[in-house]
């Protein structure tokens, strides 16, 4: 019997172009394997300003192209930056998008923190705080920090430190086993 395909949703909380965060969601998307399929969400910068005038439908096309692609996942992976000890302004705009529609509420989610070392709780602690508010179900077991070595990234873009890539793969285990 094959197994059902599981779709996890990749969301980086960075615009930069080179960031380690979705750097590394892009390399935890090429590690995924059956019966896993990785989509990386790649409209951060596409958001308009969140305004509660606006959540109603139709909703601006990047924010209802954001609330589909919740919803036709089956769990949801962050990993962001953090600035000024909290989530990037950008980040926290997609995270009040999904307040009023209600996509994430039950969701499985989890995150994975590539900060380097004595950086990223604050922002790891607002994530936390925001999803428990929409009602997320956070898989504790997938969240997680991996360290990510600049000098890991390859021409490709991707991650080539097996270590980083064989704990990517375990977060999709993880999460895989969650939703099972």
């Amino acid at each position: 019997m094959v197994a059902a395909r599981t779709r996890i949703l990749l969301v980086s909380g960075s615009t930069r172009g080179g960031s380690a965060n979705t750097t590394a969601l892009r390399t935890m998307s090429a590690v995924a394997v059956r019966p896993v399929t990785a989509v990386l969400y790649e409209g951060l910068s596409s958001l308009p300003a969140f305004n509660p005038d606006d959540d109603r439908e139709p909703l601006p096309p990047a924010a209802g192209e954001l609330r589909r692609l919740i919803a036709a996942s089956e769990a949801v992976v962050f990993c962001t930056p953090e600035y000024a000890g909290s989530l990037p302004g950008s980040f926290k705009n997609l995270l009040d998008w999904t307040v009023g529609g209600g996509e994430m509420y039950g969701k499985p989610t989890a995150w994975i923190n590539v900060a380097a070392p004595g950086r990223g709780a604050g922002a790891e602690d607002s994530l936390a705080s925001v999803l428990r508010y929409v009602g997320a179900a956070i898989i504790e077991k997938a969240c997680r920090r991996i360290t990510l070595p600049r000098q890991a990234v390859g021409p490709d873009g991707l991650v080539n430190d097996s270590g980083f890539r064989a704990e990517a793969a375990r977060v999709l285990d993880d999460i895989v086993s969650a939703v099972s």
